[in-house]
């Protein structure tokens, strides 16, 4: 028993082990002593001992191949042919199959000039294994060797029976070029691409690459004509089902070479309207190459369109609700092509309807009709067509949910340059009664002012009015139009109506336009009046200055004290707002007045009036209530507060008294400085 179980310290390894033996040769067996025959029995006796032992090696496995060849071999290195051959045909009776073994049997029929044997052999092998090529291959080599063509044409023509691979008939067809049979090669091919059997035609290699190179042997042989012909056979073979560039590519480079320019773009136009877009990148390729060498400008234009239409429709038919593409092919269509063609890609285009129901969809969408309807108005002048697809597009939208009031607008001044009033008024009309919208009021009013139909604008406003209410442009525009008039009363009469509203979208553009109105009307006191009631519902101070320059601007005897009294009032207004910057911009103002207009003592007391500004800090919170530190800030002390306020008195004379007790302490640290203070 091993008591300590612990690992040595110095470890071996397996690889270490086979290194060591390989270096001290530990597994090196030395050469067995070479044996010399002296005589014929001793020759007789070493050939006895090696037969048995290939006889042994053979009865212990017989299927090991490799002892029959060795066997064989060793009989032919001793010129015992006949004996060799009988090994081998032992073999053969064992595994026919075995590839190898027909192989070395015929090598060494050849090899000892055994030209029937090896004939024998080579067409037993086919007859067994016609599907080894290999064997076809050494036969006809061998016959070709030779010199019998006529022999090797024959084990030509019974391999073709089996119909075999590509490379055996190209191999057939090589051998009877090599002997100048250029008919027969041809023969080859017509078998080659076509095979006849039983009256019916049966496809060997229906290959669009083995037409190709039957052509091109045609070609390569100057029949030009019959090589035509093998490609037009190619193309009528294959149909429109199953077109493949790579032979239309060829048959066009096959014109090219011959110069007949015209045909080469028929055939690359013909292929490029038939095959999948996907499949013809190449296609596109050679034809841009070809138009680049031989065709002109115009030529160029037309491939490169053709290829960007192709990209388009392979988007749109990937993705028919992509309306960006569908915009670039339009564009592209319009450009080159006749009116029909772009009339049916606009129908493709729209006929992709977005599949729900809510304008953000549709925003796009809508702007192919609005194209379509001006490609049929300006390029192709066809102005019922136009029309036509106004309504059609006005008759697709979901009014009840949303519409879009550029398309009744466009098709309403459509109309008007087609001379056609009423119609432009019944879609306006069927609009506001549909789909009421601001867009759609304000395009009619704006049409019937530019045909200046007043009564039917003060219709249009009324209605717009009873429609948004709130809306202060249309107030104003409402009384504006009065005033162009001359209709003054009416328009005070919209402007009261108007500020009477109780919900405004802007209450501070109507009054100021409402004040413009009356100043403009040199009606001072109903000004002021305004000026009053806007100020009874806010107390704002661009309000108070608006006052104060009306009042100053109103070029009466007592405007300055006018404009002083209104300053004066705000600023007592302003007392109690909480926003002292809006109470420091009024005292601002009122000092620039005083400044201009002012005298001394009214400057003086302006100037008491200004607050002072000083800096403070507080607190900040963060949302969830922890503290967020210190910001400090500028706050605005008036002197009218402070004096209100004994408290802020009371601190302003403590600060002012630490300041002199600072100073006093400064002097009798240093003594020295006051002495000399004092007689300076």
């Amino acid at each position: 028993q091993v008591k300590n179980k612990a690992p040595a310290e110095v470890q071996i390894t397996a690889e270490q082990l086979l290194r060591e033996a390989k270096e001290r040769e530990l597994e090196l067996l030395p050469p067995p002593p070479q044996q010399k025959i002296t005589d014929v029995e001793e020759l007789n006796d070493y050939k006895l001992r090696k037969r048995k032992t290939f006889e042994d090696n053979i009865r212990k496995n017989r299927t090991v191949i490799s002892n029959w060849i060795k066997y064989a071999q060793w009989e032919e290195s001793l010129k015992e042919i006949q004996r060799a051959r009988s090994i081998y045909e032992r073999a053969l009776d064992v595994d026919y199959r075995n590839v190898t073994l027909w192989l070395k049997y015929a090598e060494m029929e050849m090899k000892n000039r055994q030209v029937n044997h090896a004939r024998n052999i080579w067409d037993r092998a086919i007859t067994t294994l016609p599907r080894v090529n290999q064997f076809w291959y050494k036969y006809t080599y061998m016959e070709e060797m030779l010199g019998n063509v006529a022999g090797s044409r024959q084990v030509f023509e019974r391999w073709m029976e089996w119909q075999p691979e590509e490379q055996a008939w190209h191999s057939y067809i090589n051998f009877e070029l090599r002997y100048k049979e250029v008919d027969r090669a041809r023969s080859i091919y017509e078998r080659y691409i076509l095979f006849r059997a039983l009256a019916v035609l049966v496809l060997v290699h229906p290959d669009v690459k083995n037409w190709i190179k039957y052509a091109r042997f045609e070609e390569k042989h100057s029949y030009f004509a019959h090589a035509r012909k093998v490609y037009e056979r190619a193309v009528e073979f294959f149909g429109e089902e199953h077109m493949d560039e790579h032979l239309y590519v060829a048959f066009a480079k096959f014109e090219e070479n011959q110069k007949e320019f015209e045909r080469v773009r028929v055939i690359y136009k013909y292929a490029l309207d038939r095959i999948p877009k996907q499949d013809a990148q190449n296609l596109f390729k050679n034809y841009t190459i070809f138009e680049k060498k031989f065709g002109d400008r115009r030529g160029i234009e037309d491939i490169i369109v053709s290829k960007r239409r192709f990209q388009y429709e392979e988007e749109v038919k990937a993705n028919p609700h992509n309306y960006d593409a569908w915009f670039d092919y339009l564009r592209l269509v319009e450009s080159d092509t006749d009116a029909e063609t772009v009339r049916e890609v606009y129908e493709r285009a729209i006929a992709n309807v977005p599949p729900i129901q809510e304008k953000r969809h549709w925003k796009r969408y809508i702007y192919l009709w609005i194209n379509y309807a001006l490609y049929e108005e300006l390029e192709a002048k066809a102005s019922k067509r136009t029309r036509q697809v106004y309504q059609a597009c006005l008759e697709l939208l979901p009014h009840k949910k949303f519409t879009f009031a550029k398309m009744w607008l466009l098709y309403a001044q459509f109309e008007i340059r087609q001379k056609n009033l009423p119609l432009a008024r019944r879609a306006l009309g069927t609009s506001i009664g549909k789909c009421p919208k601001n867009k759609l009021f304000k395009g009619y009013i704006e049409l019937e002012l530019q045909l200046r139909e007043f009564d039917r604008c003060r219709k249009l406003y009324e209605k717009f009015l009873e429609f948004a209410p709130e809306n202060c442009t249309s107030w104003i525009k409402f009384a504006e139009l009065e005033t162009i008039l001359g209709d003054i009363d009416r328009a005070r009469a919209i402007y009261e109506l108007a500020i009477s509203q109780p919900r405004l979208d802007m209450p501070e553009v109507l009054w100021k336009s409402y004040i413009d109105f009356e100043i403009e009307q040199e009606e001072y006191e109903k000004t002021r009046s305004l000026y009053r009631r806007l100020l009874q519902r806010t107390q704002h101070v661009k309000v108070w200055i608006s006052l104060a320059q009306f009042e100053l601007s109103a070029g009466q005897e007592e405007r300055l004290p006018r404009c002083r009294q209104v300053y004066e009032e705000a600023n007592k207004a302003m007392r109690s707002c909480e926003e002292k910057e809006e109470r420091v911009m009024l005292l601002e103002s009122w000092r620039s007045f005083e400044d201009e207009f002012g005298t001394d003592a009214t400057k003086e007391r302006i100037d008491k009036l200004m607050p002072e500004k000083i800096k403070k800090r507080r607190k900040l919170q963060a949302e969830d209530g922890s503290d967020a530190g210190w910001e400090e800030y500028y706050d605005y002390i008036f002197p009218e507060d402070t004096a209100n306020q004994p408290n802020l008195k009371l601190l302003a004379m403590a600060k002012l008294w630490k300041k002199q007790q600072q100073e006093s302490e400064a002097a009798a640290m240093d003594p020295d400085k006051d002495i000399d203070e004092s007689q300076t």
